[in-house]
């Protein structure tokens, strides 16, 4: 089940807001089932900023290496270092222990192209069906 208070990318990140102009980010519950056992996790640094879809980490699972991809543009403020020695908790708990990084959105970015839970769930429901 996707939490309700979050926004989500087609490319299976999660949002969440922490106030102002801050935000959480990590990847969903689908996009971690997809990779199987994630065992390592390289994430860009604390002051990077980053445009929309650019690139912020890698997730190396059982089954591939993966990018995972800015839901905005932004400073990342802020870096889970617990992935370092336990990257299994992106799949164990994506939306809490599992997060990634915390970025500070660029002024302006209203977080618009984002999807509630019941769109992200409509868009998973869709691409299953092909």
């Amino acid at each position: 089940m996707n939490p309700q208070d979050l926004k989500y990318t087609k490319d299976h990140e999660w949002v969440r807001s922490l106030g102002g102009e801050r935000v959480a980010v990590g990847i969903t519950d689908f996009a971690q089932k997809q990779l199987g056992d994630v065992v390592f996790v390289e994430l860009r640094s604390v002051n990077d900023r980053l445009e929309l879809n650019e690139p912020f980490g890698t997730l190396e699972s059982v089954k591939a290496v993966s990018e995972i991809y800015m839901p905005l543009t932004g400073t990342i403020t802020a870096v889970n270092k617990e992935l370092d020695d336990s990257p299994e908790n992106v799949n164990t708990d994506p939306y809490g222990d599992g997060w990634m990084i915390e970025v500070t959105f660029a002024k302006g970015d209203k977080m618009t192209g984002l999807l509630t839970v019941g769109e992200y769930e409509a868009y998973i429901r869709e691409a299953s069906a092909d």
